[in-house]
């Protein structure tokens, strides 16, 4: 697992903000029950892209490239559309992000909007798109679901039809399967709404679980009841290594845990708000059918079946088959240290292994977002606190 995530030059990482359809069909693909997806996509012709969807928006991105450069034989940069929808700690505003909230984006495929190394989003919000724009080998667009279910259904289908490929929805740790009871589920909403646009495109589209139970909302063994008959991908070295630069410094915990299973952790794992195993099945990129998946999710097909007009309809609709509101502000489910006098600077590395370690309970690693919270640190002391402890993979390893 020596794969090295790379900062920039040691660069502390920040919130980037503003400163004071048409398509022709293809043949449709295999589902969980054909031992295609054992082999990549091979290389088509020039000019044709997939468009890969990172459900949950956040940290996903991440892991969508990650599943990218599994799914593609050749690599390539990749497309992929994100909701600018991001923890509490990152945007302390609450929801999604529209295009109004950013300035500097450009346009794209389809029309859409992207970001660049010189987007910002505009005060109080914050985001991690701009940063990753730059240290991610993709194109990243933005899903703005703010206008409802039927505009970003438009959105996704006039990428797709531009690009002339096929959608490939990927979640990571695969709550978009939840069935809307599960105890530990927190944020079915974005998954859902997803399935839902997606298939009101009317296009081709292939669902990618990658790292079943690893987002720590349904356990893995549920999971994998889901996805029985489906023929998993597993990434190498090389996939992860492609994200390395934004791993580096991202506070993501569930695709830092699959890109740490990939290269080949195992064990007992604490991130911020669970305690999960990473086991011989948490490398897997599992496909399905998005009919299978919208099979799993209630909030989806209810979704289809009302058709709410607004984003708040939609939510609403959300609570009321979860108990979960989607635009609800989220709320911290672990308790925060005292940010150590003098900041990380201050902190020397026994001092920082011996809390860990007490924090910890026996876990063999812990994410980098856990540890920094647990040593009082804010997420952007993640590319120091990896100097001081000497870590240079997903996730940091316990002596």
């Amino acid at each position: 697992m020596d794969v090295l995530l790379r900062d920039r030059q040691g660069a502390r990482p920040r919130v980037l903000r503003e400163p004071a359809r048409g398509e022709r069909p293809r043949p449709q693909e295999h589902g969980c029950h054909s031992r295609a997806h054992h082999r990549r996509r091979p290389a088509r012709g020039r000019g044709v892209s997939d468009l890969y969807v990172a459900a949950g928006g956040g940290g996903d991105p991440l892991g969508t490239l990650i599943a990218a450069r599994t799914v593609t034989a050749v690599p390539e940069r990749a497309l992929i559309a994100t909701y600018a929808w991001e923890r509490p700690e990152v945007d302390p505003t609450h929801g999604p992000l529209g295009e109004e909230h950013f300035t500097g984006l450009v346009r794209d495929a389809g029309g859409a909007a992207a970001f660049t190394p010189d987007t910002r989003a505009r005060r109080p919000a914050g985001s991690t798109l701009p940063a990753l724009a730059r240290d991610l080998p993709a194109r990243l667009l933005l899903l703005d679901p703010s206008r409802g279910l039927q505009a970003l259904a438009g959105q996704i289908g006039a990428v797709a039809a531009a690009t002339g490929g096929r959608i490939r929805i990927v979640d990571i740790g695969g709550d978009i399967l939840t069935h809307g009871d599960e105890p530990g589920l927190c944020s079915p909403f974005g998954d859902a709404l997803t399935l839902a646009a997606c298939h009101l495109t009317g296009l081709p589209t292939t669902v990618h679980v990658a790292g079943p139970g690893l987002d720590g909302e349904i356990d893995e063994r549920s999971l994998l009841g889901r996805l029985a008959g489906c023929h998993p991908l597993t990434p190498g070295a090389a996939a992860v290594s492609a994200a390395g630069r934004a791993l580096a410094w991202h506070p993501s915990e569930a695709s830092a845990l699959w890109a740490a299973a990939v290269l080949g952790a195992r064990g007992t794992v604490r991130a911020v708000s669970h305690t999960l195993e990473l086991t011989e099945s948490s490398p897997g990129l599992y496909p399905l059918p998005l009919a299978e998946a919208i099979g799993h999710n209630p909030v989806a097909r209810a979704l289809l079946d009302e058709r709410p007009a607004t984003l708040q309809e939609a939510a609403d609709l959300s609570h009321r088959l979860t108990g979960i509101h989607g635009l609800a502000p989220e709320h911290a489910r672990a308790p925060r240290q005292d940010r150590p006098a003098g900041g990380i600077a201050f902190l020397d590395r026994d001092t920082a292994v011996k809390a860990l370690h007490e924090a910890a309970g026996g876990a063999g690693h812990v994410t980098l977002r856990f540890a920094a919270r647990a040593l009082g640190l804010d997420w952007t002391d993640i590319p120091a606190l990896r100097r001081l402890l000497g870590c240079d993979t997903p996730l940091l390893p316990l002596p």
